[in-house]
């Protein structure tokens, strides 16, 4: 039996939503993607991610995580081989295994001494920079 708090499965499955994407680099330039059908399954679905319909903005990196589950360092429930949450220090909508990290560790920008685990919005910025700011919005 599935219990616990499902607040973002009951607040989305109620209706439907669009999600914006906001994110910042360190240099004070400023991304965003739309996208205009966005909701999460519940628990017993392992909060399956739903979204689709990118509209604009900068770059579309939740694509490739439509319809994934939500894995965590102790719960690994993506389409990869190995455990996407532990290799990129992160959780999320992890596939095989990400185009955005948004979970990932806070860095300063360009890095690239640690491959792809900082605050990931990969198709504006790559895999080596680290976003100062990134908000997912309903």
């Amino acid at each position: 039996v599935c219990a616990g708090l499902e607040n973002i499965h009951q607040l989305t499955r109620q209706r439907r939503y669009e999600l914006l994407v906001d994110m910042e680099d360190f240099d004070g330039r400023k991304a965003s993607a739309r996208y205009s059908s966005f909701s999460v399954d519940g628990e017993c679905d392992g909060y399956a991610l739903h979204v689709s319909g990118f509209t604009n903005g900068s770059a579309d990196s939740l694509r490739v995580h439509n319809g994934q589950k939500f894995s965590t360092f102790d719960k690994d429930q993506d389409s990869y081989g190995k455990n996407c949450a532990r290799q990129f220090l992160g959780a999320f909508w992890y596939n095989n295994c990400h185009t955005t990290n948004p979970n990932g560790v806070y860095r300063w920008g360009a890095d690239g001494t640690l491959y792809a685990v900082g605050v990931e919005w990969s198709t504006w910025k790559g895999h080596d920079y680290s976003l100062k700011t990134i908000s997912m919005k309903i």
